[in-house]
């Protein structure tokens, strides 16, 4: 397929709002593309490289490819810049300099591999390289073809779609209707590769799908908590309940594999990745993970655990705000030195060729305590079985004072079931204080800014809206303003300003009595507790939530994982909200 075609469809469905529209012309897409080009197609309509957790970042600003449109137009790089002043969008500022007849016939693969060379480029004098590719791309392909490329290089494609459009796509072609989304989904939780998973089915159908299993170095889609609000509730839909603490850290999956015997423990050579519950690879932020040879049995395996920064001299574990101070890229070493971590590993998913998902939970924490040798880096988590409701409450309050941030009930025979589905796993937070007066708190997106008035003018940011997805929009549920030390609003501007709009995404419904002065992409997630939820006719998520307030930025989650409308609802009623 050449690479103007494919920007024809891309154009098509920025115009769509309809998720059933949308899958209409992915189905027709997928169909239309070669099977040696159709995983390329299927990352670049998610503005993406390759699977999520192997995604290269073409690590280029705005000024370096203002520098790229340049060269490529022959016009000095302060005219482009007035102009792109004035357009306020790069992909438009390419259309601007490009016509529209013009461009080589490049193939979708030409410019999928053009496009890697540009984020493969690194090391001294990798910015000249990456900005003269970026130019000789945009030179050789149309002004359509390069407003695509340009926002596929910035990471702002937005076509407001994600893998389950793309499995619904798949469905169709494959039934005529969305009756094949189940096992769809179920392949992706275990291999979460959605280029991979649409190849595989172009060439072998449903029978293909079912040799795609789990891989040690492919993450799984860990396992979430659903919601229940008494012990009573628990119990009675356990039975055999697991308690384990809760903690205030960052998710982590790791995947271990001995080189020269993938069964043998006298290996001295192993490989080791970390993954987020995002399924981002994290595995240079944990280099204390590089001795993993040293603190497990099992030629390979695949761990659930959670990383939590802890005080050396007091064993103190700390604040969820001092462990992701060790979520960066440069100075791993000595924050690793300043803020140590230790990873409490409460499930086993694979071990030594076995894929443990469907093996019972008592099987499994049997297996971790086997795999998993005495050491101060990788520690198994507490784990005590009860059927009594007051003894998960004695327990939980006990894990509270120990200052965990609460706990995680697990079903004594229950499956590892990925994502949030069934009633396997309950969490029970604090019901006062940093909680609120809900059953839970809520992950949510920043939507937008207000500017601020008095002191906050000198911010640039006086409050901000938050958000959710229904359906396949954007809706508005809080105006924050309250809660935020003066430092915690300069941190959140400059968060937000990375993803600054120039105008309101047609998947974002806001009413006009509550139009930010700045919009912005849904990226940034913050936990946000309130005491009610409320009907509102103001928001246009058709509730609002009362009291909100800033727990803390959830720079470890990404708008997958954050709370859905329906979860919204779901908390309101289990704390008793009429609405």
């Amino acid at each position: 397929m050449l690479f103007r075609e494919f920007a024809e469809y891309l154009e098509r469905l920025e115009k769509i709002s309809s998720r059933l529209e949308i899958a209409e012309v992915l189905a027709e897409l997928i169909e239309k593309m070669g099977l040696g080009e159709t995983a390329m197609g299927v990352y670049l309509t998610q503005g993406l490289l390759g699977p999520v957790y192997d995604n290269r970042e073409f690590s280029m600003a705005g000024k370096m490819v203002v520098r790229a449109i340049a060269m490529a137009s022959g016009e000095s790089v302060e005219v482009v810049e007035k102009k792109y002043k004035e357009l306020g969008d790069l992909g438009a500022l390419v259309v601007s300099y490009r016509e529209s007849g013009t461009g080589k016939n490049l193939s979708l693969g030409d410019v999928f591999v053009a496009l890697k060379e540009v984020a493969y480029f690194e090391g001294t004098g990798s910015q000249d390289l990456k900005v003269n590719k970026l130019s000789e791309l945009i030179s050789t392909t149309s002004s359509l073809e390069g407003k695509f490329i340009v926002r596929m290089v910035m990471g702002k494609l937005r076509l407001g779609f994600s893998e389950k459009t793309i499995f619904d796509a798949l469905s169709k072609i494959g039934n005529g209707d969305k009756s094949l989304r189940k096992e769809l989904d179920r392949v992706y939780q275990l291999y979460p590769d959605s280029g991979e998973i649409v190849k595989v089915f172009k060439s072998e159908g449903v029978s293909g799908l079912r040799r795609i299993t789990v891989k040690v170095g492919v993450p799984i889609v860990s396992a979430l908590c659903q919601r229940l609000n008494t012990y009573e509730e628990i119990v009675k839909n356990m039975s055999e309940v697991a308690i384990e603490p809760k903690y205030d850290g960052t998710r982590v999956q790791i995947h271990f594999r001995r080189i020269s015997d993938i069964r043998s423990q006298s290996s001295d050579s192993w490989t080791v990745k970390s993954f987020t519950r995002n399924l981002e690879e994290s595995s240079a932020m944990f280099p204390e993970l590089k001795k993993m040879g040293e603190f497990v049995k099992s030629g390979e395996i695949i761990l659930d655990c959670e990383a939590v920064g802890y005080d050396v001299k007091t064993g103190r574990i700390l604040s969820f705000q001092e462990t992701i101070t060790r979520k960066r890229k440069h100075g791993v070493e000595e924050a690793a030195a300043s803020v140590p971590l230790r990873f409490f590993c409460f499930d086993v998913l694979f071990c030594n060729g076995e894929n443990l998902l469907s093996r019972p939970y008592f099987e499994r924490r049997k297996i971790l305590g086997e795999q998993v040798l005495e050491n101060k880096v990788l520690v198994v988590d507490e784990s005590i079985k009860t059927t009594e409701p007051v003894e998960l409450e004695e327990i939980h309050t006990r894990f509270l004072e120990d200052g965990y941030e609460g706990a995680v009930m697990k079903k004594w025979d229950g499956e590892y079931l990925p994502g949030r589905q069934g009633w396997n796993w309950v969490k029970i937070k604090e019901a006062e204080g940093t909680s609120g007066k809900l059953a839970d708190t809520f992950d949510l997106a920043v939507l937008g800014y207000y500017f601020g008035k008095g002191k906050r003018s000198g911010f640039g940011i006086g409050a901000f809206l938050v958000g959710t997805k229904k359906g396949e929009s954007w809706v508005s549920l809080a105006k924050i303003g309250t809660g935020l030390t003066d430092e915690e609003f300069v941190e959140l501007k400059k968060k937000l300003d990375k993803f600054k709009l120039t105008s309101k995404s047609n998947k974002v419904v806001v009413e006009d009595i509550l139009k930010p002065d700045v919009w912005t992409e849904p990226n940034v997630v913050v936990e946000i507790a309130a005491d009610e939820i409320t009907k509102s006719p103001s928001h246009s998520g058709g509730v609002a939530l009362r009291f909100p307030r800033l727990v803390k930025f959830r720079d470890d989650k990404g708008v997958n994982g954050i709370t859905t409308w329906e979860e919204v609802l779901e908390i309101g009623k289990l704390s008793g909200n009429v609405f």
